[in-house]
Order: C-alpha cells, then structure tokens, then sequence
C-alpha cells in the first residue's frame, strides 16, 4: 500500500520592499495635501464670510444656530490635487498604467491627469450646488460624467471580469470589449453610489471629513500592504498616492470643522471625498482578486450602512428616496439624546471597525473573508433593527 504524502506548505512569498522605504518614497504626497488643506481652510472661510456664502440654519435639516460659511470643500479639493500635483513633479512618467520604471515610482500621467479632471468636475458640481440649489437630475449627470472620464483612463473598465471571475464564469475569455460594455453601468453604479453615500454622511460637525479620514486610512493599509510585494508598478503606486492624498486634505480641514465647526464642506467636499473613494474601490477591483474588492468595500462600510439605511427607511415612510430627512442612523442618535460629538466619536468608532475589518482581509483566506464579512453584514442589519433605526416615519 502506498501513502499519500502529507502536503507541502508552500513558503509565503517574500517582501519586495519595506515600510521604510515606502514611507520615504511617499511621505510628501501626504504632507502637502495636509499642509495646502490646512492653509486654504481658513482662506476659504474669510472669503465665503466676505461673500456671504453661508449655510443658513432651517428648522429641520439644517439646525445649527447661525450661519456657517460654506467653500470648505474648495480647500479640501486645494489639498487634494496639491497633492496629486506633487506625485506628477516628483515621480518620472511611466510608459504604462502597469509598467514602470522597476526601481522607484514612477506614474502613469494619463491616469492621474483623467483622476485630477473628475475631481475638478465634482467638485465644480458640488460647488454649484452649494451656491445655488440643483435638480438631482443635474447632479447625477454630473456624477455620470465624471464616471465617464475615468473609464476613459481604464479605471474600472475591467470591474465584471473581477465580479465574474469570483463567480467562477469563464467571463474572461470573453472580448475585451465585451467585458468594458458589461463593466460601465457597474462603475457607474459604483461612482454614483459613493459620491451619494458621503453626501448623505455629511450632517454633523466633523462627521464626514473624520470618517473618510479613516476610511483613507484603511485603504492605504491595504494599498500598502499590497504594494509590499509588488515591487513598484505605477497602478499600485497610484492607489497609495490617492490613499494618502485624500487622508491629508481631509485631516487638513478636519480641525475647523469639528464640533462647533467655523466652516462646512458643503457638497463639494463630501462628493469629492466619496469620488476618491469610488476611484479606490475601482482600483481594487483592477487585481483581479475578489477579496480586495470585498476588502475595500467594507472599509467604506459606514458610508455604505448609513445609505441603505436611509434609503429603506425613505422607501417605508412612502417618501420621495432623493428628498432629504433626518432618518440618518446620526440624527437618530442625537434625536435620543445624544450630543453632536458622543454622536460624532461613536461614528468615528464604527468607522475604524469596519476599516479594521477590512484590512482583516491581509491576513486570511477569501472563503473566510466572505464568511467573516457576511457575519458583520448580519450584525449590522440586526443592530439596526434592534435600535429600530428602519421603521417608517409618519410625520
């Protein structure tokens, strides 16, 4: 009788580089996107004062007690293409969005150009909302159009091959131009959604620009820690620079808009933030590994909560789903009696845990992320629903 061998473990795969190197190679990005964030803010503020551009106090969605001046997300979009900017001055250009210069990074100008021009189209049509209210028709053109000019650049072009390949279809044997047809309305989807669901976190001092400061964080985890054993190749080099960018513009603007905040960011900041985030989760996507995409996912998961939230409890009350309200899980909180920072400082809280359980994901196996991920998902539902943050509202 033969035995079967016991099998062999393969040996884990050894680290290109260390954390010290990628820290001394990338360091500035983050520095100046702070700095500029930092320096712009106040200078945002005088001038929105000087315009009178403020966020007049309602009774009922807006209830702070006088006016704030808007144009924060000015200075958060000054921070982060500063930021952007200085990767382009520093690092030489690739010849590719995957071949680089091997020893050191390098970027690939046509793709962070394309990220530059759909931020500044966010921003621009966040601002215009800010100014003067828009139709959410014209907003969502306005999301779509930025969606665009990123496929354009190949960001999320091949997000249904990743989706089937999880699937076990043999999708990627398919035309190349089959597979960007069946990706668009997905990064669409993806792009639309993120932009929302920042929006919608956007209603309480220091909520938003804290959260997506530690929602940055967890990307960049798991950027890095992809980056370790890759060497330099310019898409992974892109997304630690647009990891770390977007961290520093929004703990830039953060101090002067915690409780109580000198300046909103307004639409213009909150869509920004979330496009960086939507540009993130796309460009986990493009690794062809279902679990980084699930990883990255539930790094945004606050965001993503809160929206479906709102959403349900819209859809339950028979109200319009693209009017505003206070059925966000935040105004719940603080309609309960809590204070604008408890609220805030529980929300932070929840944010790094579904970052950290995203970066769970460097440490084990996809069957067990999916298994993991879905249990917090389970969590989550019946966290709500016991703290009846769903049910229908009347009033």
């Amino acid at each position: 009788m033969f035995s079967t061998p016991p099998p062999v473990a393969l040996p884990l795969p050894e680290p290109q580089m260390s954390l010290h190197d990628i820290a001394q190679a990338y360091w500035p990005i983050l520095a100046v996107a702070f700095g500029v964030s930092v320096i712009m803010t106040p200078i945002c503020r005088w001038f929105a004062l000087k315009r009178k551009i403020v966020d007049r106090p309602d009774d009922f969605l807006k209830p702070h007690k006088r006016p704030i001046p808007y144009l924060g997300g000015v200075a958060i979009f000054a921070g982060w293409s500063a930021g952007l900017i200085t990767a382009l001055l520093r690092y030489p250009p690739a010849v590719g969005p995957t071949i680089g210069l091997g020893d050191r990074p390098s970027i690939y100008s046509p793709m962070l150009l394309s990220i530059l021009a759909a931020g500044a189209v966010i921003t621009a049509l966040g601002l215009a909302d800010d100014l003067r209210i828009l139709s959410p028709k014209i907003k969502l053109a306005g999301n779509v159009v930025a969606a665009f000019i990123l496929l354009q650049a190949g960001i999320g072009t091949d997000v249904a091959a990743i989706i089937a390949g999880s699937l076990k279809t043999p999708f990627l044997d398919y035309p190349h131009w089959l597979i960007v047809l069946y990706s668009v309305p997905i990064s669409v989807f993806i792009i639309v959604g993120a932009c929302n669901a920042t929006n919608l976190i956007d209603g309480m001092d220091g909520l938003c620009s804290g959260v997506l400061a530690i929602i940055s964080f967890g990307f960049l985890v798991l950027a890095v820690n992809i980056h370790l054993y890759a060497d330099w190749p310019p898409n992974f080099v892109l997304r630690v620079i647009i990891a770390l960018a977007m961290m520093g513009s929004a703990l830039g603007f953060t101090p002067y808009n915690r409780n109580p905040a000198t300046i909103f960011m307004g639409d213009a900041g909150s869509m920004l933030l979330g496009l960086n985030a939507a540009i993130m989760l796309l460009l986990f996507a493009d690794l062809y590994n279902f679990r980084w995409l699930l990883a990255s996912l539930m790094v945004f998961g606050l965001p993503l909560a809160d929206m479906l939230l709102t959403l349900a409890r819209r859809w339950r009350s028979e109200k319009p789903l693209m009017t505003g309200d206070r059925s966000h899980f935040y105004d719940q909180l603080f309609d309960r009696g809590m204070s604008v920072r408890q609220v805030v400082g529980i929300s932070y809280a929840l944010a790094t845990a579904f970052a950290a359980l995203g970066c769970v994901s460097i440490f084990i196996r996809t069957r067990y992320v999916i298994a993991l991920y879905a249990l917090a998902v389970v969590a989550t539902i019946w966290a709500m629903a016991k703290l009846r943050m769903c049910r229908a509202d009347r009033t």
